[in-house]
């Protein structure tokens, strides 16, 4: 490991799992200390125990859509470690791509309040809780983003819709804490992990890595240019440490690195998604 994070301090949100959790792993490995934030306090400490450093992970119980046990989570992180230098805007659940023509006008409704409410709003609140530690470090935010950032059919409409409000906030908050707090994202593509879907639509149990499960050796390749690459949250974190780093990335606020295997280049799948109607 490069050592880039000695002497950080970092608070991820949805780090029980998944990318969070490889981001914190990552981030204990390059010499941070390190807060994990999530609903299950049971999952938190499983992966605190099997830190690199149990020593430099430490485990808060919250819920991204409470301001109060936001900030008690930052207040948390402070007196565990001293400060705060970068914060992992990560909580988040996936709409299984229920395209619009899918939903029910009630479904509709319930799912969107329900999932802009963790992926949006509970990144808004993060960001507030943490803005006043990060500007006496010249920190950093850093938000987990996704091609659906950018691109369609990474998800349905409630999704994909959240992830460029998403793009938009970073953005709004690279301005806005300019230049004592840098805010950058990383735009993440397929991987394979335990991320879950709204209850709203009873997909609160099932996880997207049961559909990296099913995938056999005459599976068609996704489209994407760099098909055979991992899947594996843990290829993903670099980009977090780059960007976390003031020394490696100080002059860098307002980016999203998109590390999702060169959707850019692919052109589209399909020219139309609504053949079907």
């Amino acid at each position: 490991m490069s050592g880039w994070l000695d002497g950080y301090v970092a608070l991820i949100t949805g780090g029980g799992s998944g990318i969070g959790r490889a981001v914190a792993e990552r981030f204990v490995a390059e010499g941070a200390s390190v807060t994990i934030v999530g609903r299950d306090l049971d999952r938190l400490k499983e992966v605190c125990a099997n830190a690199p450093d149990r020593s430099r992970m430490h485990a808060v119980q919250a819920d991204v859509r409470d301001s109060e046990q936001l900030h008690a989570a930052v207040g948390e992180t402070v007196t565990e470690f001293g400060k705060l230098d970068t914060l992992v805007t990560n909580a988040g659940i996936w709409d299984y791509q229920r395209q619009l023509t899918r939903l029910t006008a009630e479904e509709l409704s319930a799912t969107f309040d329900e999932l802009f409410a963790i992926n949006v709003k509970g990144y808004m609140l993060a960001a507030e809780a943490a803005w006043r530690e990060l500007v006496k470090t010249r920190g950093s935010i850093i938000m987990t983003l996704s091609n659906a950032s950018f691109y369609v059919a990474g998800g349905g409409p409630i999704y994909t819709a959240s992830k460029h409000a998403c793009l938009g906030l970073m953005r709004e908050l690279a301005y806005e804490l300019a230049p004592k707090v840098r805010v950058n994202g990383v735009a993440c593509g397929g991987m394979n992990t335990d991320l879950r879907g709204p209850e709203s639509l009873a997909l609160r149990d099932r996880s997207i890595a049961t559909s990296f499960a099913k995938r056999t050796a005459d599976t068609p390749p996704p489209p994407i240019p760099l098909h055979d690459s991992s899947t594996d949250p843990r290829d993903f974190t670099g980009s977090y440490v780059l960007l976390a780093s003031r020394e490696q990335s100080g002059p860098i606020t307002g980016q999203a690195i998109e590390v999702d295997g060169g959707i850019r280049v692919r052109g589209f799948a399909s020219a139309a998604g609504g053949d079907h109607l």
